[in-house]
């Protein structure tokens, strides 16, 4: 005796070993014995052998007309055996009886359970809705079909083209586009991003970079509401300074000014100057919710997205000619010695005498034109609004100031590679092309004006935030607790010492219009100033405050998200410098196994060839990819001497440990296409 039953939603057939009134011992075909309850055996036959019955079945059920299954069926719960007796005959044969039932489960649409091996039918009216799913599923599968057979070919769908970064980046794995990408990279054995570059999906590698930067972090735009810019209330006193920016040509939040008083006298008051909305703009008001969910100005050549909305930024900006709302900080220096003997922080309006531009300045403010007061410039230099001497105390008060740092820190600074500025020309909009003719030239670190705004910023955020630690008033510090390779620069609330900057604690507090950290900062030292000892009674963040840590922790991954797409895009403008300049070879230096250093360039590229480490060599470029951002080189030449490399090795191998962001070269895009996601059932074959 053989039985037919149903297990974990599969039929199986075998022979009755044995059988109680609850259940039976089934042996299988392959000799596995199951027990079976009574409840599951549906039925019981004599012969054929199951594996016949099924594969006749199996013939039989597929040639059942469901429409008409359902038509002969009755409203109430029935057997399969039951309507296989309707169907074909009251001497239903047990193969017509077990094609019945395989193919009343197998129609969900039409027939669902009642129990073991009986049915009802669906309504009308739940069938005829069943029936147009099942028919918008199978013309959706006969879309993708057809959207990936076109993408095979190397044509591009207007439907996938309009989908292309959500498909690549924030895909809904359910719908047809996704489906018809997978399937078509699945058919021609290509990685998607290959497929969809083929198939002429991207037709400007610039707006895919900027599209998926802005899909990533800025889904719903990067406009802004329209906000009026709140109006300082508080009386200010005029500040007897005359103050200075010192900033590149294209920055329009101009954060930051520096003024010299009593020159001459024995002793100098160095004023260093910010702007002030943080006494403008209060925390949880709308512009502060606006500078909370951007957190940065986002940088790259050519283009910026501000912080604030520009119409905020020119309301607080130290502009050239006004007296500007400020947070100084007056630092008193014995003028022989430059020792530190007082600090004091106002709030005030200062005047600015001067935006000067460093682009348009560093040739002539040279170390020897201002340490050498009857050194001239042979072509003369544009006359400066600001004193020569001024300039140059300032220059030797920054030499001065490093030095000490240095000793704390237990080595010099190194400036050995230069900075990069990207100008693009012939930009006609406000966002760039990505076809404009590119500039890149070089800023070498260090350079004098450089370097009189980079102390005094160092300073002014050492002592603000050393005096808000002594007034136990809560900022947001950066900290390092050491120079030892793999020890990072960390952000937190405590007043930690900085290891890298040699420093006794830092916290970013001169850029209160381009950084939110500094924002918020500025509004704990203006506490400090209003209210001294008893500023953390008053100050906007408590010690310990959730608030001060969300900011932190957003702060972070937002900072570091924005340096990396203006690194991505200053790596794509460095590449489309090459391919438009001709250039086919590069000079470098070997800074890891494998990987080059351009010694011209912002460019970092793995290379073949055999040159050891710290080896200047001359690189061979393949080809460019502007969409993975990937270029790599072969090595033709060696330009030195072992001997040279190992005199040159000390120095190299310190500035690798001090300066390593860019030791790599373009990785991978991250793409959130799943090729290995199961394929998709038909959408003929509904699931049981």
């Amino acid at each position: 005796m053989f039985a037919l039953f149903e297990e974990a939603g599969k039929f199986m057939a075998g022979r009755i070993l044995s059988e109680a009134e609850s259940s039976a011992q089934v042996e299988l075909d392959s000799g596995k014995r199951v027990k079976v309850k009574a409840a599951n055996l549906l039925l019981k036959f004599d012969k054929p052998t199951p594996a016949v019955l099924l594969q006749a079945a199996q013939g039989v059920a597929a040639d059942i007309e469901l429409e008409m299954a359902w038509e002969f069926a009755p409203e109430d719960d029935f057997g399969f055996a039951d309507l296989a007796r309707d169907y074909f005959s009251l001497n239903a044969t047990l193969e017509q009886q077990t094609a019945m039932l395989l193919r009343l489960f197998e129609a969900p649409h039409y027939f669902r359970r009642a129990g073991k091996g009986r049915f009802r039918k669906a309504s009308a009216e739940i069938l005829q809705l069943a029936l147009a799913a099942i028919e918008k599923k199978q013309q959706l599968a006969i879309q993708i079909a057809t959207w990936a057979e076109e993408l095979s070919q190397g044509l591009c769908p207007p439907a996938v083209r309009e989908q292309l970064y959500k498909i690549l980046f924030k895909p809904d794995k359910n719908g047809p586009e996704y489906k018809a990408v997978v399937e078509a990279s699945r058919a021609t054995h290509k990685a998607p991003l290959v497929l969809l570059q083929h198939a002429g999906a991207i037709d400007s590698p610039y707006q895919f970079h900027w599209r998926r930067f802005l899909l990533e972090n800025f889904p719903k735009g990067t406009g802004f509401p329209a906000l009026d810019a709140p109006q300082i209330v508080d009386e200010l006193p005029l500040s007897t300074a005359q103050a200075f920016s010192i900033d590149d040509s294209q920055t329009t939040e101009i954060d930051d000014a520096l003024s010299v008083q009593g020159l001459g006298s024995g002793t100098v008051t160095l004023g260093i100057h910010i702007a002030a909305p943080g006494l403008a703009i209060t925390p949880g008001s709308a512009i502060d919710q606006l500078g909370r969910a951007r957190l940065s100005t986002v940088y790259m050549p050519g283009y910026k997205l501000t912080m604030l909305p520009d119409a905020v930024v020119q309301n607080y900006t130290l502009q050239e000619g006004r007296d500007c709302p400020a947070v100084s900080l007056y630092v008193t220096l014995d003028e022989a010695t430059l020792e530190i003997t007082a600090s004091e922080t106002k709030l005030e309006r200062v005047h600015i005498a001067a935006n000067l531009r460093h682009d348009q300045l560093d040739t002539l403010v040279t170390a020897e034109w201002l340490e050498n007061p009857d050194f001239e410039h042979e072509i003369g230099i544009p006359r400066i609004s600001i004193q020569r001497e001024q300039l140059s105390f300032l220059y030797k008060l920054a030499k001065h100031l490093k030095a000490q740092r240095e000793v704390v820190r237990g080595k010099p600074e190194n400036f050995n590679r230069p900075d990069y500025n990207f100008k693009l020309l012939g930009k006609t909009g406000d966002e760039p092309a990505g076809n404009e003719q590119v500039q890149i030239t070089t800023r070498q670190r260090g350079a004098p004006l450089d370097l009189m705004v980079a102390e005094a910023m160092i300073l002014a955020n050492s002592t603000w935030g050393n005096w808000m630690a002594e007034n136990g008033v809560p900022g947001i510090y950066r900290s390092q607790a050491s120079l030892l390779p793999g020890v990072k620069v960390r952000m937190g609330t405590k007043a930690l010492p900085h290891a890298g900057i040699g420093v006794k604690s830092y916290a970013w507090s001169t850029s209160p219009l381009r950084r939110y950290t500094d924002l918020v900062n500025q509004w704990q030292i203006i506490a400090c100033a209003r209210h001294g000892k008893t500023a953390a009674l008053a100050a906007p963040f408590k010690p310990k405050d959730a608030d001060l840590f969300s900011i932190i922790s957003m702060f972070d991954a937002a900072y570091a998200t924005y340096n990396g797409y203006q690194g991505a895009m200053e790596r794509f403008w460095t590449l489309k410098y090459l391919q438009q300049n001709g250039t086919t070879e590069i000079i470098g230096t070997v800074f890891k196994d494998g990987m080059v250093r351009a010694d011209d360039l912002p460019l970092v590229l793995p290379v073949m060839g055999d040159a050891p480490r710290g080896a200047k060599v001359r690189v061979k470029l393949g080809d460019i990819d502007e969409i993975t951002l990937d270029v790599h080189g072969t090595v033709v030449e060696r330009l030195d001497t072992p001997a040279e490399a190992a005199a040159d090795a000390p120095a190299n191998q310190a500035e690798e440990a001090e300066d390593d962001e860019d030791d790599t070269s373009a990785g991978p895009i991250a793409i959130a296409v799943d090729m290995d996601e199961p394929e998709a059932a038909s959408a003929a074959e509904p699931a049981p």
